[in-house]
């Protein structure tokens, strides 16, 4: 009878073991891993279940699950590389969600400058940081801003970073007296000197996230995207993000 029980327990201890070590591989837009950690602490400390993230640009993680990298979700900073695995068949079916509405600012590392449109024109930065517009939509953000706000002059004096954390640490090095970066990044960092681009500068950030059709987790990915997107939603706009409207 004890070597019964005893059997019966190790095996429901066995068949637990999977649930308690599953574990999420997601590819994160490097502007959103300060927001993703955050994120995934909080979904382990409630499911149990871990989190793994892999970070850099959107278009060089957009190629790398094309070329069958083994990520369970994506979470872009645009929603055009989603829209193209859609199309391509690489995605869980309406597994495509706007999970943030990326923001825009100038950063200097340094306390107390201006950095609004009036100062910079008049006392330009000797090099200004910027994504690359080809692999980060933050990038393209920063073209268009730079155009819309009479700041094309600048374009001599340009940096630019692979992804929008590189552009951040261009700035925070020292090796770009003024960057164009997420506000994200310059909420977080909690120091400096901060100006919010007003939104009609540029074209909206627009970030998606969709379920990768290999993954080998697909309930407990769409667990943890509608978790994300709805208990998740107060991180998501302490880190400095916008967020679209609940459904109903």
């Amino acid at each position: 009878m004890i070597a019964t029980l005893r059997t019966t327990l190790l095996l429901l201890l066995a068949l637990s073991l999977p649930l308690q070590a599953a574990e999420l591989r997601i590819a994160v837009a490097s502007n959103f891993l300060i927001t993703i950690e955050k994120l995934a602490e909080a979904f382990a400390y409630e499911t149990g279940h871990r989190i793994k993230v892999s970070s850099g640009s959107t278009g060089k993680l957009y190629t790398q699950i094309r070329a069958g990298a083994p990520y369970d979700l994506f979470l872009a900073a645009d929603g055009e590389r989603p829209s193209l695995l859609e199309a391509e068949g690489r995605i869980l079916p309406d597994s495509r969600k706007t999970y943030a509405l990326g923001q825009l600012a100038f950063w200097s590392r340094k306390e107390g400058v201006e950095v609004r449109v009036d100062a910079i024109k008049s006392n330009p930065p000797r090099r200004l940081a910027l994504a690359n517009a080809k692999t980060a939509p933050y990038g393209r953000a920063a073209e268009q801003a730079l155009d819309r706000l009479g700041l094309n002059e600048l374009g001599s004096q340009r940096v630019r970073g692979e992804n929008i954390g590189q552009t951040f640490q261009l700035v925070y090095s020292g090796a770009a007296d003024l960057g164009l970066v997420a506000y994200s990044l310059a909420q977080a960092q909690q120091s400096g000197s901060t100006w919010l681009i007003p939104e009609e500068n540029y074209e909206p950030i627009e970030q998606q996230m969709v379920i990768v059709k290999r993954t080998k987790q697909p309930e407990l990915a769409r667990q943890f995207q509608q978790w994300m997107l709805s208990k998740g939603r107060q991180i998501i706009l302490d880190d400095g993000y916008l967020l679209e409207p609940i459904d109903g």
